[in-house]
């Protein structure tokens, strides 16, 4: 799907000027405990999955679509991982600035043959935990994250 209708209909008047954005990515487990990755047409690297809410749309349920639409995996949200602000800006090939507010949800895989279901993945997989390919430090630590049994994890207030 690429980018959203409505992110479009903002960019028609708002150029490429900096976007604050909501975000959900997914950490995908089976029952062997390995996770789904896949491999982004964006940038060639694995990665979890992820994407952006519809407006409107709870987390959890973009969560599901945005699995089932890159992989054709069907899955059942669990927990909240993590809520994370990007503190960096992501500048795009077309010059588009956005900021993300990330929310990663665990999911638990219930039905489905991973497969490569949409145009913005290369490839998708089940990996062990043991055995991930390379993936850049956002991944591995929401992978991390998930894996735990511990609170949602956020960023301690610099106002406190």
């Amino acid at each position: 799907m690429g980018t959203p209708d409505f992110i479009r209909e903002l960019r028609a008047t708002a150029g490429h000027q900096l976007l604050f954005l909501p975000g959900v990515s997914a950490v995908v487990l089976d029952d062997e405990g390995r996770v789904l990755l896949g491999r982004r047409a964006d940038t060639g690297r694995w990665s979890i999955i992820g994407g952006i809410p519809e407006p409107g749309e709870q987390p959890a349920d973009t969560a599901v679509r945005e699995v089932y639409e890159e992989t054709a995996v069907r899955c059942e949200p669990e927990r909240i991982v993590l809520v994370e602000a990007f503190r960096r800006p992501v500048t795009y090939p077309n010059g588009d600035i956005c900021q993300f507010m990330d929310t990663t949800i665990r999911c638990r895989a219930v039905s489905g043959e991973a497969r490569v279901n949409d145009d913005e993945s290369l490839d998708v997989g089940w990996f062990s935990v043991d055995a991930l390919p390379e993936l850049e430090e956002f991944a591995l630590f929401r992978i991390k994250q998930a894996l735990g049994d511990g609170p949602t994890w956020f960023e301690p207030s610099t106002y406190a």
